[in-house]
């Protein structure tokens, strides 16, 4: 085999495990974009995902500084021969899309394209997006297209595989968002509960006062300060659970910083004593972080509401090119294969499935009476 296919196939090879390393839908967009014109050898790429009102949802570019591209204006519509390649499905190869008669301009900002090769993205019958490359770069006689037939089918592979790498990454959002809606859910039922418990006593602790301030002023003092100590936990209920309810500033602040600053919050709302550490930890892949802390919150809710635990410690610790994330504590602890048979989990299901979504390993340690560790590993990217 000759060195030009050999570099062809590493070249196409590297492009789809670039594609398939990513679940957010902008990034997936943005690495298809990217490999079609480093693939081609194209001077511009773009591609288009069409919403329902004749436009684009989203509109992704490559070779276009950012500067150009806020000059350019609004996003396209859906006509010319990016509507041909949307509505008829048919891929587009021109040697000068100016020439077209489909062509209908551009704004006075945006570049020249002169050849043209674009494909539809399909997922089954549905067409899910435009893909197209413009100026090959290359030697072009006058009159022909320097994209030729090989450089389409290989688009048309790349495309293939944008299909299912744009699906996979919108049913992972899909998934986050349900995740979410759970989360909130959970969260909703457990402050209703638990603030609803510290009201009712405040009410019937405040009442008691006001039958006891005449005939018994002392005690009626005594009373009085349980409300405000039940008005204090009260208000760090719903500190700690509107510290769970925003979403965590993971992209901005990073896990060490997220888990300290709600650590500490738990810390001064319970009762028991909770710490946090880390230890040479470095930031992983956003989906595993979220991981993380999604697995650190579930834990630390068993280990305060249901254990009795008086410590909880958690530390973040580097593992090779990962971190394994630890929540111990020295609570009544439980048998882990009697929770099983009961049909309890305390939401180590949830925390399995994160783990393992992400590449990870869970494990939990407990006993009657011997507390509880839960262990979580993740690879790092």
């Amino acid at each position: 085999m000759s060195q030009g296919p050999r570099s062809g196939l590493a070249a196409v090879s590297s492009a789809l495990l670039a594609m398939s390393r990513h679940l957010e839908v902008r990034d997936v967009l943005k690495t298809i974009v990217a490999s079609a014109r480093e693939l081609l050898d194209a001077q511009y790429a773009a591609l288009g995902v069409p919403d329902d009102h004749g436009g684009f949802a989203q509109f992704v570019v490559d070779g276009v500084s950012d500067a150009q591209w806020k000059a350019i204006g609004p996003l396209p519509r859906q006509h010319g021969i990016l509507a041909a390649m949307l509505h008829e499905a048919t891929p587009e190869r021109l040697a000068d899309v100016r020439k077209d008669p489909r062509f209908e301009g551009w704004p006075s900002a945006h570049p020249d394209l002169v050849d043209f090769l674009g494909l539809p993205i399909r997922d089954g019958d549905e067409v899910i997006g435009a893909l197209f490359l413009a100026n090959k770069n290359c030697p072009k006689p006058e009159g022909s297209c320097g994209f030729t037939e090989e450089d389409e089918e290989l688009l048309a592979i790349l495309a293939q595989h944008a299909a299912i790498a744009l699906t996979n990454a919108r049913l992972y959002e899909r998934s986050r968002e349900l995740t979410i809606a759970e989360e909130r859910s959970r969260l909703a039922h457990e402050l209703h509960d638990a603030v609803s418990q510290k009201l009712f006593s405040l009410r019937l602790t405040a009442q008691a006062a006001a039958a006891l301030v005449d005939r018994d002023p002392s005690r009626a003092k005594g009373e009085l300060r349980q409300v405000a100590v039940l008005a204090a936990e009260a208000a760090d209920e719903l500190r700690a659970a509107v510290v769970e309810l925003r979403p965590a500033a993971l992209d901005e602040d990073g896990l060490t910083a997220t888990l300290r600053t709600q650590i500490q919050v738990l810390d001064r709302a319970h009762s028991a004593r909770v710490t946090f550490a880390a230890h040479n930890f470095r930031a992983l892949p956003a989906s595993q972080e979220e991981a993380m802390l999604r697995v650190a919150q579930e834990a630390l809710h068993n280990a305060l509401r249901h254990s009795g635990a008086e410590h909880v410690d958690v530390t973040l610790d580097r593992r090779g090119s990962g971190a394994v994330l630890r929540v111990t504590d020295d609570g009544s602890g439980f048998e882990p294969k009697a929770i099983r048979r009961a049909g309890r989990h305390l939401g180590l299901v949830s925390m399995r499935d994160r783990t393992s979504g992400v590449g990870g390993t869970l494990t939990v340690e407990s006993a009657p009476g011997k507390g509880t560790t839960i262990e979580m590993e993740v690879p790092g990217g």
